[in-house]
């Protein structure tokens, strides 16, 4: 991502904060700007990692719930797919995922024929849907080649 845009998504971050009521601290600033810095979906072990270079005295705890709590106030979304960590996605836009499940690559994908899938009605339910993403799972390119690598010798 770069500055502008990270500059920007900041400041959207700073206004949810203020009319949420929500504090901001040096580790919540932080833990997002390393989930904006990472380009690869990351994991919250992965923001982790990166925030402690950063600010070494914080917990994982920390980090795992203040990701959370990104996703529920919208900040971040979360790209999860079965049997795998959840990964932290910083496009809150409409967006779409493949899913490599060999090495667990989260790629995004923009298809407007995919935003444009009739929700069905869910009110028999109970259930209000407010959101949707597509996950596509597959092998990625560099799997694929890996994998004809190891098949050819």
């Amino acid at each position: 991502m770069d500055d502008a845009a990270k500059t920007e998504r900041m400041d959207a971050y700073r206004r949810i904060c203020r009319d949420q009521g929500l504090r901001i601290t040096v580790q919540k600033r932080a833990i997002l700007e390393a989930v904006l810095d990472l380009d690869n979906h990351p994991t919250a072990d992965q923001v982790y990692e990166s925030v402690a270079r950063v600010v070494p005295d914080i917990s994982r705890t920390t980090v795992y719930r203040t990701l959370e709590g990104f996703a529920r106030i919208g900040v971040i979304t979360k790209a999860c797919h079965p049997g795998r960590s959840t990964r932290y996605d910083p496009r809150v836009e409409l967006h779409h995922h493949l899913i490599c499940l060999h090495c667990d690559a989260v790629i995004d994908i923009t298809d407007t024929g995919l935003d444009a899938l009739r929700i069905p009605d869910t009110s028999d339910h109970g259930f209000e849907v407010r959101d949707f993403r597509v996950q596509l799972r597959g092998i990625c390119r560099r799997c694929q080649t890996k994998d004809r690598k190891e098949k050819s010798t």
